[in-house]
């Protein structure tokens, strides 16, 4: 059965980081394992999105109706987001504003080589899944009765 948790907490922190401490919480993890699940959560779908990226990208483009608008703002954001601070600013800001399937997509977007990807994908998952378990397993009363 507590299989099934670890499961179940890294398949949440896949789709979305901060759904890894609150699924840690429900199924009464502990901070640790729910970091360390949160972790695994993240690089599993770093390691799916950069090596099926550009396979993802090629199927996406293959059902579009119309071509995709090159400046929107959520691009100018990417490029600005690239320019000033590289990989390590898009893998900083994966746990927090993007997914870590949005994070991944928009590194492997501007080609970043896959061994520096992880570098910065895994040093991100750790600090931010530390923090944001934290803050779930301590903030009384917010997500606990």
């Amino acid at each position: 059965m507590q299989f099934a948790k670890y499961v179940s907490v890294i398949l949440a922190s896949t789709l979305k980081f901060f759904a890894g401490p609150l699924a840690g919480l429900a199924f009464e993890l502990s901070w640790v394992e729910t970091a360390v699940c949160t972790v695994l959560g993240m690089m599993l779908s770093v390691l799916v999105v950069s090596f099926a990226g550009e396979l993802l990208f090629r199927l996406s483009q293959r059902f579009r109706r119309t071509p995709p608008r090159r400046f929107t703002r959520r691009t100018r954001l990417a490029v600005k987001i690239w320019k000033r601070a590289g990989v390590l600013g898009i893998a900083f800001l994966t746990p927090l504003l993007l997914t870590p399937i949005g994070g991944t997509a928009l590194a492997v977007s501007f080609r970043v080589e896959r061994p520096r990807l992880f570098a910065a994908m895994l040093a991100s998952a750790v600090f931010w899944a530390v923090i944001q378990t934290l803050l779930v397993y301590q903030m009384p009363g917010v997500f606990t009765k």
